[in-house]
């Protein structure tokens, strides 16, 4: 049974950071690009950053850019998403991703994959 189980979201001033990690366990990790999806409340679940098998390719959305940065431990079987220079609307759940298909990029333009976590929240206060 694959299992994505996120961690490390919680309340953070503006202009903080977060580190969250998505712990991957039924699956062969490093033949999964990994995904880091958000969704704020009333809102559609959007696109924030996305790492291949290797890790050696990344995307992200254009709002994270700069301040996001998405890594990934195939020996942990763990996916990161370090989050510097937060803001109010980066207030959503947190949820991670896995898919075996395509590439960080097509994760990016879908939104599309096979497996997902449950999410952790994160809330940035003004």
């Amino acid at each position: 049974q694959v299992q994505l189980v996120e961690s490390g979201g919680g309340l953070v001033q503006a202009g903080g950071s977060l580190r969250l990690s998505c712990a991957a366990s039924g699956l062969t990790f490093s033949l999964y690009h990994m995904g880091w999806f958000r969704q704020a409340t009333g809102k559609e679940r959007e696109f924030v950053a996305a790492i291949s098998k290797g890790g050696l390719n990344t995307n992200y959305a254009d709002s994270v850019k700069a301040r996001f940065t998405i890594s990934r431990d195939n020996a942990k079987n763990t996916v990161y998403l370090q989050m510097n220079s937060l803001k109010p609307e980066d207030t959503a759940v947190y949820s991670c991703a896995a898919d075996p298909y395509g590439t960080p990029q097509t994760m990016g333009v879908t939104g599309n994959a096979k497996y997902w976590g449950q999410g952790t929240q994160v809330t940035v206060a003004s």
